[in-house]
């Protein structure tokens, strides 16, 4: 059951205009901040030769394109996000999900599935941009294989965040406002260089930039990825209590 309503919120979301905007705007941006790192580094080729050890493509332009990539999809995966339960409250289909024989564990994984399943054709598309550099130089795979992996890490809980917020209303605006603004003061939690004594190790964590830093650092790091698997499952356990205290009230 979880695929099926996975398969179909991702057929609706290709049916409507909005999921081939949000394609073209990413890539359009993604790709200008690719070829623009690009341009940079043929740019400092004549520096570049005279190091003993020069940073690479991959340092120069693989990664601030993975670093730009995350901060664009963080503006786009509310957008995406806030529709995915408010908008069956606003439209009154929600209760004939919660009269099928399906449980609120699978309408939440569904729903969540089915906008994973967006973002992953996004980092596909996204790596392939970096992937065809092979064409005329080297990359250092294993680092642009953690960057991917913890885009794909950090969507996940981008989306989690974004199907929580749009369990709680009936308006997809507010729940897109909402998440954007979770996800944001996550993303800047610990600017500023203000040192909080002992609650500074507890802000440093809750930083998303700093794990999505370490793997674009080509570090693979067992407590970043349980990090965002926490943020993941917690946003996805609190979705279900949700839809299940709105199915009791209605």
């Amino acid at each position: 059951m979880i695929g099926i309503i996975a398969m179909r919120d991702l057929r609706s979301l290709f049916a409507q205009p909005l999921a081939w905007v949000v394609l073209a705007v990413v890539q359009g941006l993604v790709a200008w901040f690719f070829f623009s790192g690009v341009g940079r580094f043929e740019r400092l080729q004549p520096q570049l030769s005279r190091m003993s050890d020069p940073p690479g493509i991959t340092d120069i332009t693989v990664i601030p394109t993975l670093d730009s990539a995350a901060i664009v999809l963080l503006m786009i995966v509310p957008i995406l996000a806030m529709r995915l339960i408010a908008e069956e409250r606003r439209a009154e289909t929600i209760r004939l999900m919660y009269s099928a024989p399906v449980s609120m564990s699978e309408i939440a994984l569904g729903k969540f599935f089915g906008l994973a399943g967006f973002l992953l054709i996004v980092v596909a598309l996204t790596a392939v941009m970096p992937l065809s550099l092979l064409l005329g130089t080297s990359l250092d795979l294993g680092r642009l294989a953690a960057g991917l992996i913890g885009l794909t890490l950090l969507l996940a809980a981008f989306g989690s965040a974004g199907l929580f917020f749009s369990t709680l209303t009936r308006s997809p605006i507010v729940a897109g406002v909402a998440t954007f603004g979770l996800l944001l003061f996550l993303w800047v939690i610990n600017f500023g260089g203000v040192d909080l004594g002992p609650l500074q190790p507890a802000i440093d964590y809750l930083s998303m930039l700093d794990h999505y830093n370490a793997f674009l650092e080509g570090t693979i790091g067992t407590e970043h990825a349980i990090y965002f698997a926490l943020v993941t499952l917690g946003f996805l356990t609190l979705s279900v209590q949700r839809l299940d205290a709105h199915r009791l009230q209605t």
